[in-house]
């Protein structure tokens, strides 16, 4: 059976402002105590029960990560703060003005599965200088560069780098584990994340129902990389493929969502999967924050199969024509990008548009 959320500071993450939310409904997904995978007569079970997770459906709530209420509690704070600066300071770091797509992104600017995302969002990545990309470099590297930070909220720059920097070795911890528990070299991935991963981090808000009476939050889709660690305040509205159909997956307090990606996928042999998931829009004109964390290697990381018995019982890469899978990273995310972000490829890459 999963284990019970564990009863360190992390198991209050804070919810939106406004009236208490009702008791919380059962778990639609296994929780995991990452903490026990640090005590000897408890890290055997707790393997068993990542490694069932994953396999079952690539999604599992995660207690016991060590980050703390009040630091979950800052994150939101200044997520809420940045939607409510005026519309101008907004579009002020617009990702228009980024060839590495970085900054803000207005409500209905955005694609998944060929319909516009009724959601708005600052997107922030590693803190690096422009590269220099010649007309002979892959074109992935576009996507390293610096972010976009509002003037009007200085103390944004210094929160979203510490909390992607927590998270990150939260998830290098956790993809250690589930590696172990497929039994694999738990430090297989290790150089494929030295020196530069490519960290992700996304402050979202859905400003509630859309005036076209369509519920697409954000549309179905599967993450492109290795990990992914939600956030969410007490709203709700994700849902998640199990037995074919989409399922609610009601926030647990104190819990991250973690879901596997489409590199997982590739790097077992289709013996883990990345799995469908959308958001749909909150009812009314209630609002719903999320701060998901996208934790990838280097770009040009070619991702190796994972060396295990459990081969003997992977299917293979599912391909589906409409959405191919790259081996390498950076080729995977840039299709992504230029997919969900046409306009800002149409103004700093045509040539990718279309490709």
């Amino acid at each position: 059976m999963p284990s019970a959320p564990s009863s360190d500071p992390s198991s209050s993450f804070p919810s939106s402002a406004g009236p208490a939310a009702p008791a919380a409904p059962e778990p639609s997904l296994p929780v995991l105590d990452l903490s026990q995978a640090d005590d000897p007569a408890l890290r055997d079970s707790f393997r068993e029960q990542l490694h069932a997770a994953a396999r079952d459906s690539g999604f599992l709530h995660l207690t016991g990560h060590g980050v703390t209420a009040a630091e979950t509690s800052r994150i939101l704070e200044l997520t809420r703060a940045f939607f409510a600066l005026p519309e101008a300071d907004r579009l002020a770091v617009s990702n228009l003005n980024s060839p590495h797509f970085r900054g803000y992104t207005r409500i209905g600017h955005e694609l998944t599965g060929g319909a516009f995302d009724w959601r708005d969002q600052l997107d922030v990545g590693a803190e690096r200088p422009a590269p220099v990309v010649g007309p002979d470099d892959p074109a992935y590297l576009w996507l390293e560069g610096p972010n976009q930070w509002p003037a009007a909220l200085p103390e944004l720059r210094g929160a979203v780098l510490e909390w992607q920097a927590r998270l990150a070795a939260v998830a290098h911890r956790l993809l250690q584990e589930l590696l172990a528990s497929i039994g694999a070299p738990p430090g297989f991935f290790d150089a494929a994340f030295a020196d530069r991963p490519h960290l992700h981090t996304k402050l979202i808000r859905y400003p509630g129902a859309a005036p076209t009476g369509t519920d697409q939050g954000v549309g179905a889709h599967k993450d492109y990389g290795f990990l992914t660690l939600l956030l969410q305040d007490s709203v709700g509205g994700l849902q998640v493929v199990r037995d074919g159909a989409y399922v609610d997956i009601p926030p647990l307090p104190g819990a991250f969502v973690v879901n596997l990606g489409e590199l997982l996928e590739i790097a077992t042999e289709g013996y883990l999967t990345a799995t469908d998931h959308r958001v749909v829009s909150p009812r009314g004109a209630v609002e719903r924050y999320s701060v998901p964390f996208f934790y990838n290697p280097r770009l040009d990381a070619v991702i190796e199969t994972v060396p295990g018995d459990y081969l003997r019982s992977a299917p293979g890469v599912a391909h589906d024509a409409s959405n191919p899978l790259h081996a390498q990273y950076g080729r995977n995310e840039l299709k992504g990008w230029v997919r969900a972000h046409p306009t800002v490829a149409r103004r700093w890459h045509p040539e990718l548009v279309g490709a």
